[in-house]
């Protein structure tokens, strides 16, 4: 009796004993994620505000001072507000255009003009502007077009404000777009027909009802296109460095290639200045979201609202043609100058030739490098990217503690920040994390790596965080119920339900990675050189067949990533279907 309480009695101690050890390595561990994130995604950013405050006597605002004292710095204000705004009233306007009549018409065929809506915004920004200054271009297919219009009329400019914000606006209004028609679609109808029912009209159950719901999303919306079109570097880069036409992203670059004696120092008070901007419409865009998501319905609602009875298909016409016009015929013009001889020449028959794209893919070594070193990024930020950030999502949904927030907020931040400033901010704190060691990242192709996975993490947190949010946490504790292990429920239970989403995120980090340019052009060193990177100097050098041809593979590239992507969905989702 009394051998068999000892033993009960050790039974008991060795298991509380191995309880204890458990909580104390998930603390452990717990500990060291936090340390690794505060490191890697706030330290950047701290070090980037010290050194705008840094002089020669310590901690000042004398940079402050002298840069906002300068009339070009006005002037880089001026335009950058300038552009900004301009490009966000066309964003707002065309993308709450095609949401309502998307989410509201009985127009036909809306899967696909989804897909053509999102194009301006699948294909990198600088692909569309090269795309369109081809089209507008003096030999261009907008010149033949005019030419049999009365009158001496020349193709629009791009290389001027008014190109720079409507290139912008056309890239960003899906954002608009999709947030729109969100919102739309889920706010209820009998509202309306409450409305309508007591005598008011529809323009008066759209001033009372539809608007004042929406709202709140809209303005979402439109805050993330101003993000957005902050944010850009490639479109400024390519129209306003060329016309003299300097706004912040690009007054970064221009002062970190300088290189002068205050060049960081400059550099990064410029990048605080755009950063709080951005800072605080992300802020208010995720006030305005969350107020529209606390006021909207759960249901989501396709069903046609209104006919347009037989202007239908004048109205599809219309919008067909305006979609085809601003998402496919510049990118035809594009591939078109690709294949001409020299730049300049008319299209026809004898002008024609491969010889750009042969010497792309087969005898330019740095093009082949810099595919090379923007597939091998792209995979391994994807790869890092997938295990860290489901991860993180696994803790900050099943946990819901300080700790998981903290963590989502710490990764999201860079992805705020505009691409210029995390370059900038990368710079100083892998020149020298620690004062007097240089770990000799700074100039290597892993500064690329680690800008990469700063970036663009949250992606993946937030694609895991989306696909086990629809896992009940009961399927978790009958695996544990029936004994199986932390491996064993990964491997049976989580992933083969998670795979979809966990691959949808990891595709998004690899397709954007893949064409990225903003974070490259500080951060590129000889031989790290990306294939944005490489069509941007291609065009600065005045190559422009190759980088029209350059740009017509990765294109392709693009699609043949994503008809893959989709064909191997569909074949799990079926598989699923038959288990």
């Amino acid at each position: 009796m009394a051998e068999q309480l000892l033993k009960g009695r050790f039974s008991t101690e060795k298991s509380s004993f191995s309880f204890v050890s458990k909580q104390i390595m998930k603390r452990t561990w717990l500990a060291i994620g936090l340390i690794l994130i505060f490191f890697l995604f706030l330290w950047p950013v701290i070090r980037l505000i010290a050194l705008s405050f840094s002089t020669d006597g310590g901690y000042a605002l004398s940079n402050y001072a002298a840069v906002l004292q300068e009339p070009k710095t006005w002037k880089i204000l001026t335009n950058t507000a300038m552009i900004v705004l301009g490009s966000t009233i066309i964003a707002l306007w065309l993308g709450v255009s095609f949401a309502w009549l998307i989410a509201y018409s009985d127009v036909r065929a809306k899967k696909w003009l989804h897909v053509m809506i999102m194009l301006p915004f699948i294909v990198p920004s600088y692909i569309v502007t090269l795309s369109w200054t081809r089209f507008f271009s003096k030999n261009g297919m907008a010149a033949h077009l005019l030419d049999f219009l009365p009158g001496n009329l020349e193709p629009l400019n791009l290389y001027s404000h008014t190109g720079i914000i409507l290139i912008l606006g056309l890239s960003h209004y899906p954002l608009v777009f999709l947030l729109t028609t969100s919102i739309l679609r889920r706010i209820p109808r009998e509202l309306e027909w409450a409305v309508r029912s007591s005598g008011g009209s529809r323009w008066t159950a759209f001033q009372k009802v539809t608007l004042p719901l929406a709202l709140p999303g809209i303005a979402g919306g439109g805050l993330l296109a101003f993000l957005a079109n902050l944010d850009n570097f490639g479109i400024p880069a390519f129209l306003g460095i060329p016309a003299n036409i300097t706004v912040l992203s690009t007054a970064i670059y221009q002062e970190i290639a300088g290189y002068g004696p205050t060049a960081f120092a400059r550099a990064a008070t410029f990048s605080v200045l755009l950063g709080a901007v951005a800072l605080m419409g992300t802020l208010l865009q995720w006030f305005l979201l969350k107020r529209s998501k606390e006021n909207e319905n759960s249901d989501i609602d396709v069903k046609p609202r209104f006919s347009l009875g037989r202007y239908r298909t004048a109205v599809e016409a219309v919008l067909w043609g305006f979609l085809f016009f601003i998402g496919v015929v510049p990118i035809i013009s594009m591939l078109a100058s690709s294949l001409i001889r020299a730049y300049g020449l008319p299209f026809s028959l004898e002008n024609l030739t491969w010889d750009h794209y042969r010497f792309v893919l087969l005898e330019d070594e740095k093009v082949q490098g810099a595919i090379f070193n923007s597939l091998k990024l792209a995979i391994g930020t994807g790869m890092i990217c997938l295990v860290a950030g489901t991860a993180i999502a696994y803790y900050r949904v099943r946990k819901n503690t300080a700790a998981g927030r903290f963590m989502e907020l710490a990764v999201g931040l860079p992805y705020a920040l505009p691409g210029m400033v995390l370059a900038l901010a990368m710079i100083l704190t892998w020149m020298e994390p620690v004062p007097g060691w240089n770990p000799g990242i700074y100039g290597s192709i892993w500064i690329l790596f680690m800008a990469y996975v700063t970036r663009f993490l949250i992606l993946q947190v937030r694609g895991s965080m989306t696909a086990m949010s629809q896992i009940a946490p009961s399927m978790e504790e009958a695996a544990h119920s029936s004994g199986a292990g932390t491996i064993v429920k990964w491997r049976k239970i989580m992933l083969p339900l998670l795979l979809p989403g966990l691959l949808s995120g990891a595709l998004l980090v690899v397709l954007t990675t893949l064409t990225e340019l903003t974070v490259s052009a500080l951060l590129w060193s000889s031989g790290s050189e990306t294939i944005g990177l490489t069509i941007f100097n291609f065009e600065q050098a005045g190559y422009t067949t190759y980088s029209t041809a350059f740009s017509g593979i990765i294109i392709m590239t693009m699609l043949i990533l994503a008809v893959i992507f989709l064909g191997f969905q569909k074949i799990y989702e079926r598989k699923a279907g038959q288990k």
